[in-house]
């Protein structure tokens, strides 16, 4: 499986949305199990997920203080070697299935 065909699904897994067509939770366990990248990738996704979900929580008590909460989140995120940023390496043309 091409990593872009599982960041699709895993992106679509965190919104708790369906996996695309012919795609099992199986299959893309299976890539995940394999592919270390794509496992930081959905790591990173989820993160960022709970930090948005956080931020819409708390909007109506204080908007300026959610979005520096937000932005301090993500500049946390940001600030981490690009090693161990998901997808911060050679990026995935989708040409090599890994996993």
């Amino acid at each position: 499986m091409h990593c872009s065909r599982a960041r699709t699904a895993l992106s679509a897994r965190c919104d708790g949305e369906e996996l695309p067509p012919g795609l099992t939770a199986r299959r893309l366990d299976d890539h995940l199990a394999g592919c270390p990248d794509c496992r930081r990738w959905e790591a990173h996704a989820r993160a960022l997920t709970r930090h948005l979900d956080r931020a819409a929580a708390h909007a109506e008590e204080d908007a300026a203080a959610s979005v520096d909460a937000l932005l301090a989140g993500l500049r946390s995120a940001t600030a981490r070697p690009a090693a161990a940023v998901p997808g911060a390496g050679a990026p995935d043309t989708g040409d090599e299935p890994t996993g």
